[in-house]
């Protein structure tokens, strides 16, 4: 079974901010997946995962080489995880999460969801994405905010992980959507919770990093663009996404943690797109934008 090489530390939360965003420069879009999370007062863990050719001391390696004199005295658990652990981590205490119109929701409460919303039911197996995170739910309050004021007839979910978002937004609509993700096994298994939901006549899936696909042209442009990735990453694709807009589409970005918004709202304000909401929870902000003179 394939395994993912992931490095841990527990840090302070001025310092795991710091690392969080050094990390997330030092590595090429794709390479690496960095994530800091508030574990207890004071306390927070920065997580990063690699790719599965690497191991745990590569990549612990790599990590103190990009941090340079910031790496001393860092205490660092190595470990790998696969697809099993993702499962079992995925299920553990997972509870139905309201977002708007949307409840995700684990098989096991398949018989619990209230009639007159939207029951999405994801088993993340290998990618991310379950509803508890504050960017997805984020995402889908995003969403559903934006359904209310009008319909979007192309639609792009960049990174999308287990497909929740895609998934939402075919059924709400009953219209295609495209999700793509840089991990071949994320937009396998984003097609396969298309299908499992229902969705499968709306949602197509397939393995794309970044921009790099036929089916963006395709497809494109599009007048919602929905990315719930990583700050890096997200100021990285600013040019692209902005390419790939339609005339007065919108874009709903998270993945960044709330110190991170300033940095990718500028990246986008340099392209023409200017926030016009955001929400801030469990630490992650989540923002739309539109052209900045539509504002």
């Amino acid at each position: 079974m394939t395994q993912t090489p992931m490095i841990r530390l527990a840090l302070d939360e001025a310092t795991a901010k710091r690392v969080a965003d050094m990390l997330d420069d030092a590595f090429p879009f794709g390479e690496v997946s960095v994530s800091a999370f508030e574990t207890g007062p004071n306390a927070w863990n920065v997580e990063v995962y690699g790719s599965p050719e690497l191991s745990s001391a590569e990549l612990a390696r790599a990590m103190r080489e990009a941090l340079g004199p910031e790496s001393a005295g860092l205490r660092v658990e190595e470990g790998a995880i696969d697809e099993a652990d993702w499962v079992a981590k995925s299920l553990a205490g997972l509870n139905p999460v309201p977002a708007g119109r949307f409840v995700v929701h684990g098989s096991h409460d398949r018989d619990k969801i209230p009639d007159g919303v939207i029951g999405i039911e994801i088993e993340a197996a290998l990618a991310f994405g379950t509803g508890h995170h504050g960017t997805t739910r984020g995402c889908l309050l995003a969403i559903d905010e934006l359904l209310t004021e009008r319909r979007f007839e192309r639609v792009l979910d960049l990174g999308s992980g287990t497909g929740v978002l895609a998934i939402a937004i075919g059924l709400a609509q009953k219209s295609p959507v495209l999700a793509t993700d840089i991990d071949e096994v994320s937009a396998r298994i984003a097609g396969e919770n298309a299908e499992a939901n229902g969705a499968g006549d709306y949602v197509e899936s397939i393995h794309a990093t970044g921009f790099d696909h036929p089916a963006f042209a395709e497809r494109g442009p599009f007048d919602l663009i929905v990315a719930n990735i990583l700050a890096g990453p997200l100021v990285e694709l600013a040019p692209d996404v902005k390419r790939n807009l339609a005339a007065g589409g919108r874009v709903v970005l998270s993945g960044l943690m709330n110190h991170e918004a300033e940095r990718v709202a500028a990246a986008y304000a340099a392209q023409g797109l200017e926030v016009v909401a955001s929400r801030q929870l469990e630490g992650w902000s989540t923002l739309i934008l539109a052209a900045a003179k539509e504002t």
